[in-house]
């Protein structure tokens, strides 16, 4: 039995490794929809965990017309394959301004997944107005397939 363990051992690690080299990493560059219908665009992530893009928001408080709005972020370097990440969307059509946090996830089917946590913070004409500035919600991000 003692002769058969190590030789069992290497056996169950060499049917196993190759699962955990194969597990598809989560890449934040691309383009995303959310829950709501939401429609982002991430571009690259340099070497400092940066990047930039834009978010097209299909729901909104204010009568103005949705315009498509710049987003800058940064993720969280690591190797584990599911980053934690930040960004800021600066609203081109209001006075608010919305931050995300989240992290990237791949699902047991190899498909990315995005969840999110957001406070949008809305301009108010005084400081009695400051309980009413401020929004919390959630959402989910898939990825959209590549345009060719």
């Amino acid at each position: 039995m003692v002769q058969t363990t190590p030789f069992l051992l290497v056996l169950s690690l060499a049917l196993v490794a190759p699962g955990f080299s194969a597990r598809k990493q989560c890449e934040l560059s691309g383009r995303w929809v959310n829950d709501l219908g939401s429609n982002m665009t991430i571009g690259a992530v340099n070497g400092k965990g940066e990047f930039t893009g834009s978010y097209h928001t299909a729901v909104t408080a204010t009568r103005n017309e949705i315009q498509l709005s710049p987003l800058q972020g940064s993720q969280h370097h690591t190797n584990k394959g599911q980053p934690t990440f930040g960004f800021t969307v600066n609203w081109s059509f209001s006075d608010s301004i919305t931050v995300f946090t989240g992290q990237c996830f791949v699902d047991k089917d190899g498909k990315e997944v995005l969840k999110t946590m957001w406070l949008l913070r809305s301009r108010v004409d005084n400081i009695n107005d400051d309980w009413k500035a401020t929004r919390v919600g959630i959402n989910v991000f898939t990825r959209l397939p590549s345009q060719k």
